[in-house]
């Protein structure tokens, strides 16, 4: 299996050698972003500040210096990051003419201060409300696979436009924003490494909420080592040399209830492979109904979390200034949800988690991580799902299904591609529980290395 971009240090590489110059990747990145999927892709594009940012980055270089791992790389982030002196759309018409933001978010800050070239803010799905990817404001981008087939399919959601950004060219790594597998859905639809930390390890200041409670920041990007080294910039966190697990006696526990059903052909055709690679390689896989998966939609029949926190953030746009007709339907519609859930239902809520969440964990005790498919299916067509409500919802709750679960359990997951060249891309989801995160790249990086055997 081939990454559909080239890997960071293969790219920095080339920048220590002198065979290329960070303002030749900002400028090349810049020019994706004007081309193709580019308008769908990007909600705003940075050229003057992206191109300063590089010719600061060769400068530094020249003089011997580098910052970072993501020293002159161009990275795009998603259109939820503050960016000083632009307001912060959400991929809305809402906002845009909200007040410019005073202070850039402090992941983008981070990436600045590591050296990284910010090309632009990308697509999402409007207020990052459904994992699909479609946009009737700014447009859906469309995925690789078939790309010219009957309009195309989906990019998956919410960060649509940060998965094809990569894809593309447009940028060589992504930061998105996954509530209920905003991240890992793009990447698993696409054919990137997505990687959801534990929630708590990146700072959401200057991010536009979905959901407080679920809301956590990663990058899409061709390989794990990627995303380690973007996780270190975006946590703040000293991080040694990412080294890969032995695979031979590691426990894994694959969900047999919930998380496999409703599985196309092409998605099974790659989960049976993968786990036979698995198997093979010693990997001690214990197939087993966790309980608490089954009892999940019920928790949170009302909305949960994100139907009650996003109602708190945008009551005041929709009862306050009455802008309804401003919102995508699809998502203005499950935002009304959470006007109905109570304080009590509330509280209830954060009980019922911390119980679910113990439970879990109970089960885990005894392996070392979880395993499953990332969706049980490939990318739709983009036409089917705009046509159709009843098809859209069905396909959306099928993709947030199983990413889902991860963030109600406050933990940390990986979507790893695992398909082979040419086929639907599908993505194999490695899941530990909270602060599992270094654990869980190790793990990675070795599945990674078994899953490009096939």
């Amino acid at each position: 299996m081939t990454s559909v971009s080239p890997r960071l240090d293969q790219v920095s590489e080339r920048l220590a050698q002198g065979q290329t110059s960070a303002v030749q990747l900002a400028e090349q990145a810049l020019e994706r972003a004007t081309q193709g999927e580019g308008p769908r892709v990007f909600t705003r594009v940075l050229p003057e500040q992206a191109l300063a940012e590089a010719r600061a980055s060769d400068a530094l270089r020249a003089a011997g210096l580098a910052r970072s791992p993501l020293e002159g790389l161009p990275i795009s982030v998603k259109d939820l990051f503050d960016i000083a002196g632009h307001p912060t759309l959400g991929g809305s018409r809402l906002l845009a003419d909200a007040a410019p933001a005073t202070q850039t978010a402090e992941v983008v800050q981070r990436l600045r201060r590591a050296g990284a070239v910010i090309v632009g803010t990308t697509n999402m799905t409007e207020f990052a409300y459904s994992g699909l990817g479609l946009n009737p404001h700014y447009g859906t981008p469309r995925n690789p696979w078939q790309r010219e087939n009957d309009g195309g399919r989906i990019p998956g959601g919410s960060s649509s436009g940060a998965a094809i950004s990569v894809t593309d060219g447009m940028a060589l790594a992504a930061i998105g924003s996954d509530t209920g597998g905003s991240v890992r859905i793009p990447s698993a639809l696409c054919g990137l490494t997505g990687f959801k930390p534990t929630a708590r390890r990146v700072p959401m200041q200057g991010v536009l909420p979905l959901s407080a409670n679920l809301d956590s920041i990663g990058p899409l990007a061709p390989s794990v080592r990627c995303c380690a080294a973007l996780d270190a910039v975006l946590s703040g966190e000293s991080q040694g040399e990412l080294r890969a697990a032995s695979l031979q006696g590691l426990r894994l526990l694959t969900p047999t209830n919930v998380v496999l059903d409703g599985m196309d052909s092409a998605v099974a055709a790659a989960w049976q492979r993968a786990l036979s690679l698995l198997y093979a390689a010693g990997v001690q896989i214990t197939e087993a109904v966790v309980p608490p998966f089954s009892e999940l939609a019920q928790i949170n029949a009302k909305g949960g979390f994100t139907a009650a926190e996003a109602w708190a953030w945008h009551r005041s746009h929709i009862a306050g200034a009455g802008r309804l007709a401003e919102y995508d339907p699809r998502v203005g519609t499950r935002i009304l949800r959470g006007k109905d859930i109570s304080a009590a239902d509330y509280i209830e809520l954060l009980a019922r988690r911390q119980q679910w969440i113990a439970r879990v964990q109970a089960q885990m005790a005894d392996h070392d991580l979880m395993l499953m498919p990332t969706v049980p299916v490939i990318a739709p067509k983009i036409a089917e799902l705009e046509a159709s409500d009843e098809a859209y919802f069905a396909a959306n709750g099928l993709m947030l299904r199983n990413p889902t679960l991860i963030n109600f359990l406050d933990g940390c997951a990986v979507s790893l591609p695992c398909h082979r060249p040419g086929e639907a891309p599908v993505g194999l989801s490695l899941a530990g529980t909270a602060a599992q995160d270094q654990r869980l790249l190790s793990v990675a990086l070795a599945v990674e290395a078994l899953l490009a055997q096939a």
